[in-house]
C-alpha cells in the first residue's frame, strides 16, 4: 500500500476518484454536494494506492486559529475492515502536526463514532446534525 500526500493534480485526481466511486455511486450523493468549496488550492489529500488504485482518501483544511477541519474519508467497499481508514487518518494526523496545527475537527456520520473515539476524538456535544445525507455529530481531537 502506498501513501500519497497528494499536493498535484494528478494525485488529487486519486482522491476525487474514490469519493465518487465510495459517496456518489454508493449512496447517490451528487457530485455537487460531494465536491463543494473546500476542494479547492490549499486543502490536503491523502490518498492510498493499491498498486497503483487509489482506494482510500481524506482531506483537510485550516479552519482558523490552530484549527484544521477533517473530512471526506472514504475507504472503497471492497478495501474495508482492513485498518486503511485508520492509516489514511492517521497520516493525515501526521501532516496536520508537521504543519503546526493544534487541534483537528470532524462531523463524524453517526455508524462512524466508534472509529474515530477509537483514534482519540471527543464529542464536542451529542447535537445531532444534518450534513448532506447523513446524520452527524461533531467531534475533535487535541494534538
Amino acid at each position: 500500500m502506498e501513501i500519497l500526500r497528494a499536493e498535484e493534480e494528478w494525485q488529487r485526481a486519486g482522491a476525487y476518484s474514490v469519493r465518487i466511486e465510495g459517496m456518489n455511486r454508493r449512496y447517490h450523493i451528487s457530485l455537487r454536494e460531494e465536491f463543494d468549496e473546500h476542494d479547492c488550492e490549499g486543502t490536503r489529500y491523502i490518498v492510498l494506492l493499491d498498486d497503483g488504485y487509489p482506494v482510500a482518501t481524506c482531506r483537510f483544511y485550516e479552519a482558523g486559529d490552530g484549527l484544521v477541519d477533517l473530512g471526506r474519508v472514504v475507504v472503497l467497499p471492497e478495501y474495508r475492515g482492513k485498518g486503511l481508514g485508520v492509516l489514511t487518518v492517521s497520516e493525515a494526523e501526521k501532516w496536520i502536526r508537521e504543519l503546526g496545527y493544534r487541534e483537528i475537527k470532524i462531523e463524524s456520520r453517526l455508524e462512524a463514532i466508534g472509529f474515530y473515539e477509537k483514534l482519540g476524538y471527543a464529542h464536542v456535544d451529542d447535537t445531532v446534525i444534518r450534513s448532506g445525507n447523513f446524520d452527524c455529530v461533531k467531534m475533535n481531537k487535541i494534538l
